[in-house]
């Protein structure tokens, strides 16, 4: 099993972290170019260029859209997607600091702000969907930010001082021995695993009707704990020791960080763009038939 392992997890595995782990289990690097193999550069680096040109050209008919819907909510999120993924491609594009000396601070905030930034809307995008519905004023807005900011600003304040307090490199690759990193993301990873798990839960209990009637939610929420528990497990083997683990989470991160904003907004706002497209029809045909265009249909 151990040969196997070995094999799975081996230093030219783009996946795994270059070098050799020290007493404390910080990985040795020799430079900056070493850190990072080019395809998990390019894994990172690939779809969020591609997902950025995509916003970018869709941006003025997304915008009209967002006029003529009048939802605060929606431009909030359109607003939140576009900040969230610009850090996210500085955070793929600059993965050179994390092995960089003299720049580990820069990459802890760096990592902070863009971790913080995905998961405020993936925490405030289930308090949306968990209304089952587009509608909403600035009190629901505000509401959905209270509840989100509050959750995020306390993983915000526990990650400052586990980082930058006790030095625990939550955010910098080490090796398996250091269980205190992955011993934290375990229960990190624990937390929104649960939250995924009791929804389904609810959802094929006899409470499903207290959630909404929406099957993109519940692929959402399916896909979304499937990895959370597939990075609680792989963090919970590197806690063990087990270095697959490592390699495993690495796989987990590099899936979230690449597909996660595109396939949020798959799930989110290009449903509301279709379904303002459908709504924009029914107007435009009720105008019509208020003027009397279908009037010589029925002569």
């Amino acid at each position: 099993m151990g040969t196997i392992l070995q094999a799975v997890y081996s230093v030219s595995d783009p996946l795994s972290p270059i070098g050799t782990p020290d007493d404390r289990g910080f990985t040795a690097v020799t430079s900056a170019s070493d850190c990072h193999g080019m395809w998990y550069s390019a894994l990172l680096v690939a779809p969020s260029v591609l997902f950025v040109i995509y916003l970018a050209t869709s941006a003025i008919k997304n915008m009209k859209r967002f006029f003529v819907g009048r939802s605060f909510i929606m431009i909030l999120y359109y607003a939140l997607l576009w900040i969230a993924t610009l850090l996210n491609l500085a955070w793929c594009s600059l993965q050179a600091w994390e092995c960089s000396p003299g720049k580990e601070v820069l990459w802890n905030i760096l990592s902070l702000f863009t971790s913080s930034g995905m998961l405020f809307l993936e925490i405030s995008l289930v308090a949306f969907l968990l209304k089952g519905n587009y509608s909403g004023g600035m009190e629901a807005m505000f509401h959905n930010l209270i509840i989100s900011g509050t959750l995020v600003g306390v993983d915000v304040l526990l990650k400052v001082v586990y980082v930058f307090g006790f030095g625990i490199p939550l955010f910098i690759r080490v090796g398996s021995s250091h269980w205190a990193k992955w011993g934290v993301w375990t229960i990190h990873k624990l937390l929104p695993t649960a939250a995924y798990g009791f929804i389904l839960f609810v959802h094929f209990s006899k409470w499903r009707d207290k959630l909404p009637p929406r099957p993109s939610f519940y692929n959402y929420i399916a896909v979304m704990f499937f990895v959370s528990a597939l990075a609680f497990f792989a963090s919970g083997l590197a806690a063990f020791g087990v270095e697959f683990g490592i390699w495993l989470y690495n796989f987990t991160l590099i899936s979230y960080h690449s597909m996660y904003l595109p396939f949020l907004y798959a799930t989110f706002l290009a449903d509301f763009f279709q379904e303002e497209d459908f709504l924009l029809e029914n107007a435009y045909y009720s105008e019509m038939r208020d003027a009397g265009f279908f009037d010589s249909e029925w002569d």
